[in-house]
């Protein structure tokens, strides 16, 4: 009789074990509390400085058979790995993907909270740190490409990786959120590099965030991001932008014209309760529906239409 309870107990465990994880031995799926807001992320970081949100970053996490591309998330101007991303991270580790995150772009030697401010470097600089990064999580995952999932600044940084810095060949689908394909003139950054230069500085030179000098639409970065198209024919694209959006306007210069790798949608489109804008945009749960049917187009599901705040994009 003890022998057959040791072995009912190691059978429960097997089977406990199996059960956690996905087809082909991969990525154990989660039950994570999703938050459908762009702040939810900022407890995580508070709790836990310069760490990684539950579900994010495990290396040692095996893709499935299901989801064999890791999804790489990339957080916009002043975001980071946990603040960007608390709606994302449980979502899709739920959905069995291994999921990671990077903070880029920050101040050089800055002190927490300060060190969790990203997307402040020079935009080049910060494709670099992605490639990087890449580059590591396909070695310890074993995958051939990720898939990425930008907002804001995180949807250009990519492309420049993907164009210029030998990303090509890594990146499967790529999801923009809020896309920044052209730059923005709006809170005076138009006006800003123009300025700077008659004093005789460049956009890098710019105090506390480079980056922010480089989203004139006529800087140097986005002239040679968009250079030749700013897609390239063996990635599949969806941009996902909104009517609200504050800071890239018009929002429709986020909806990049393509060809059939290419996929344009708006929020709003029949569903003009969501008033999430830029950064709502992130938190959405119509827009993570939107992020989840790109990323597995094969098993696509209904897209809720919620009545959704700007700035968190929460349900109300």
């Amino acid at each position: 009789m003890r022998t057959r309870g040791i072995l009912i107990a190691v059978l429960s465990a097997l089977a406990a074990i199996a059960a956690l994880v996905g087809p082909g031995g991969g990525v154990a799926r989660a039950d994570l509390p999703v938050q459908y807001s762009f702040l939810s992320g900022i407890p995580g970081e508070l709790t836990h400085p310069g760490g990684s949100l539950p579900g994010s970053n495990d290396f040692h996490c095996k893709p499935s058979a299901e989801h064999p591309n890791p999804v790489v998330l990339v957080h916009g101007t002043g975001g980071s790995q946990q603040t960007n991303w608390g709606t994302y991270v449980p979502l899709l580790k739920n959905e069995g993907y291994c999921v990671f995150a990077l903070t880029y772009g920050q101040i050089t030697g800055a002190p927490w909270p300060i060190s969790a401010i990203g997307g402040m470097g020079p935009m080049q600089d910060s494709a670099a740190e992605l490639g990087r990064y890449v580059d590591k999580v396909l070695a310890a995952t074993g995958a051939e490409k990720v898939d990425i999932v930008g907002h804001s600044q995180g949807t250009a940084i990519p492309d420049y990786y993907a164009k210029y810095l030998g990303g090509a060949d890594k990146i499967d689908k790529y999801v923009s959120l809020a896309p920044l394909w052209n730059g923005t003139n709006t809170f005076g950054a138009g006006l800003l590099l123009p300025l700077v230069r008659q004093l005789g500085v460049s956009a890098e030179q710019l105090p506390i965030c480079q980056a922010c000098g480089q989203f004139d639409p006529k800087s140097p970065f986005v002239t040679e991001l968009r250079a030749g198209g700013v897609y390239l024919p063996h990635i599949t694209y969806t941009n996902i932008a909104t009517r609200y959006d504050e800071l890239v306007v018009p929002y429709t210069s986020g909806l990049e014209p393509g060809g059939a790798n290419v996929h344009n949608i708006v929020v709003q489109d029949g569903c003009p309760v969501d008033y999430s804008e830029h950064a709502g945009v992130a938190g959405s749960r119509r827009a993570a529906f939107f992020v989840l049917n790109a990323l597995d187009p094969d098993h696509p599901r209904p897209v809720p239409c919620d009545r959704a705040a700007p700035i968190t994009g929460s349900p109300f």
